[in-house]
């Protein structure tokens, strides 16, 4: 490759690569695989003879995918010897994800952990065609599979996806005024203050990784939510803080013990009550939220 040409391939993968990593960290739930995913696709891109290349953006999206889907087969391997609950790896967002209400909800906790109940090609065809809106024609060359074939599948996820996310969006000053009450009752250990903003079917999972002391299973209820809060994220010998954020997307906290970095919760709500709880632990999966991360759907 001539040094134009190389310069030329640099600049067009730099110019799409947050789209790119979109796209693999929609597909993935992990910030670290997706990492991986655009450096195998970086490597794939500088082999291609660009003059052979009508659309560079659909051409990239079509490595990322397809490095994406054979990632995703190997990582179910991965979470089936997980320790514990999996959580997708959480990201501090940029403001302007926030103030995208389609592109914060597709990046959020709670539909995340939806995309996770898909097959991987199911979740292929879902993230680009509901998140990103790329033609079921490229979409079957992605995925290798025909176009007809790529249609029934989409609407297939279509409906699964519907008949579990979130039953209306609600907006981010609900979210944040949900997650405030939620943060004074823990910092207060406010018993009534935790009824009043948990949802009575409120579902709470805590992702340690087997690395730090996490619930092996998700907790339901409100009260047991608040004996899981209160005898253990409120009730330690260090000093708990919390800082609010914004977690992929949405209002968040980072929680903190003496000062070190605890983990990140993000939270899901229904009808102004906080429905999912969604604490990460794992310290593997905290290397994204000393710093923000910019994704985009363009």
């Amino acid at each position: 490759m001539s040094d134009h040409a190389a310069d030329r391939a640099t600049e067009t993968f730099v110019a799409h690569r947050n789209l790119l990593f979109t796209v693999a960290y929609e597909m993935l739930g992990s910030a670290a695989d997706a990492e991986d995913v655009l450096q195998e696709t970086w490597l794939r891109w500088v082999k291609v003879d660009p003059e052979e290349v009508r659309d560079e953006r659909a051409y990239l999206v079509r490595i990322t995918t397809r490095q994406a889907l054979n990632r995703l087969r190997t990582m179910k391997r991965r979470k089936e010897a997980y320790v514990g609950p999996w959580l997708p790896e959480p990201l501090l967002t940029t403001p302007d994800v926030a103030e995208d209400v389609e592109l914060a909800e597709s990046v959020s906790m709670a539909l995340m952990l939806v995309l996770e109940t898909l097959t991987p090609t199911e979740r292929a065809v879902f993230v680009l065609r509901e998140v990103f809106d790329v033609s079921y024609d490229e979409i079957a060359a992605a995925v290798d599979k025909t176009p007809p074939a790529v249609r029934q599948i989409a609407h297939r996820a279509r409906q699964h996806v519907d008949a579990r996310r979130p039953r209306a969006a609600v907006s981010q000053r609900q979210t944040k005024a949900a997650l405030q009450s939620f943060q004074r009752a823990i910092e207060t250990r406010d018993l009534q203050g935790l009824l009043d903003v948990l949802a009575p079917d409120v579902v709470l999972i805590g992702d340690g990784g087997g690395l730090k002391q996490a619930g092996l299973r998700p907790v339901v209820g409100a009260d047991k939510a608040i004996r899981y809060i209160l005898g253990g994220i409120g009730k330690t010998p260090a000093t708990l803080t919390s800082e609010p954020t914004v977690v992929n997307g949405s209002p968040g906290l980072v929680l903190r013990l003496d000062g070190e970095l605890d983990g990140v919760m993000a939270i899901r709500v229904d009808d102004d009550r906080i429905t999912g709880v969604y604490y990460v632990r794992n310290p593997e999966k905290l290397s994204r939220v000393e710093s923000e991360t910019p994704l985009t759907l363009r």
